[in-house]
């Protein structure tokens, strides 16, 4: 399975698959390219979703077809610049394959992943995440919720609210300019766009964006 850090597949289910079908779904790759056929992706069960319930009910071993892989929003796991990765829900997934890439490949240029989720439950790899905040020092993991329960210490908000304070720090901190990688949906990615290119001025190949709906 050969694929850049960042690109998705399509699941293709038929009718054989709980009478859905023809139908196409688009996923995100979340694992880093390791040249074998395994790949990881991350479904987020849509109430009355054909697909997205017959991958939450699939069996190990159950055999169905993939498209792809496709996509333009990458990151090279070598030479890229720093990078603030702005993410909602499971936008994260293709910011996890790329820094997982990235450090497979031995780079040590800053990746800080600013991630929005409604509740702590919603964080998608949390642990690992800041696992690997602990571990290597240019590797930054600021979640925030927008619906935060009980006594959480985070960051509250959208992601909207912190990007200017975090690429400010990253660019007093960084060697080379950095780049900003988006993903979501449409109306987050919107503002992302709004946000970066309009009231912060930053040159078009410096923002990278994509949206899952």
């Amino acid at each position: 399975m050969v694929f850049e850090p960042g690109q998705w597949v399509n699941v293709l289910l038929g009718v054989e698959h709980a009478g859905a079908g023809p139908t196409k779904r688009s996923y995100s790759i979340a694992s880093p390219p390791d040249g074998s056929a395994r790949f990881d992706i991350a479904v987020t069960h849509v109430e009355g979703g054909p697909v997205s319930t017959w991958l939450h009910a699939a069996e190990p071993d159950a055999i169905l077809s993939f498209s792809g892989p496709q996509g333009f929003f990458t990151r090279p796991p070598q030479g890229a610049p720093p990078s603030l990765m702005i993410a909602t829900g499971t936008g994260m997934t293709p910011m996890r394959s790329m820094i997982l890439a990235a450090l497979a490949a031995g780079s040590r240029t800053p990746m800080w992943l600013l991630l929005g989720v409604r509740h702590e439950e919603d964080v998608l790899y949390g642990e690992e995440l800041q696992s690997l905040s602990r571990e290597h020092s240019f590797i930054r993991f600021e979640p925030t919720l927008s619906r935060p329960r009980g006594e959480w210490r985070g960051r509250r908000g959208y992601v909207q609210a912190h990007v200017r304070e975090l690429w400010e720090e990253l660019v007093t901190t960084s060697d080379s300019p950095p780049h900003a990688y988006a993903c979501g949906l449409e109306r987050m990615v919107g503002s992302m766009r709004d946000l970066l290119r309009k009231q912060m001025n930053l040159p078009r190949e410096q923002v990278h964006t994509e949206r899952y709906d």
